[in-house]
């Protein structure tokens, strides 16, 4: 029999491991207050989100979910956050043409709720009712990211 470690597969079956989540970068602005607190009109809100990959070995990636949004009353900015969220994946014996959908669906997938934790919380300590971000469809966003990159547009996925 062969000795093998505790809830390790065999040498060449597939794994995916979550290694470590992280904050790398983040960043609140509460340019306007105490003012801003007296406004009640319906703010607007510019929302930006972003993947990145990034191969730290044979075998580990980080992949980064980068959110940011600034919320506005007319021209006067409430308030401006930043959040980059990483991972750091352990992918083996994954074929090559799961590689990539893994990476750019699955990983942010995990990520995205420690972001919207994160989001919540700073918008709350800042003063401001919490900030629920809806979910995203990383799928749909993957396939998309690639749809343009095959017509050319240089919109796609950085994987």
């Amino acid at each position: 029999m062969s000795e093998q470690q505790p809830n390790m597969p065999p040498s060449n079956q597939p794994m995916f491991n979550v290694e470590r989540l992280y904050i790398k970068d983040l960043s609140f602005e509460n340019p306007n207050a105490p003012e801003v607190y007296a406004r009640h009109n319906e703010p607007t809100v510019e929302f930006n989100l972003g993947t990145g990959v990034v191969q730290k070995g044979e075998d580990r990636y980080e992949v980064t979910l980068q959110m940011n949004a600034r919320v506005k009353e007319g021209e006067e900015v409430l308030f401006l956050v930043e959040v980059t969220y990483a991972g750091l994946f352990r992918i083996r014996n994954v074929p090559q043409e799961h590689l990539a959908p893994t990476l750019g669906i699955e990983c942010p997938h995990i990520i995205f709720p420690y972001v919207r934790r994160v989001v919540s919380d700073l918008v709350t300590e800042g003063g401001f009712k919490p900030m629920v971000l809806d979910p995203i469809n990383f799928a749909a966003l993957y396939h998309q990211a690639k749809a343009r990159e095959a017509q050319g547009d240089g919109g796609g996925v950085a994987i």
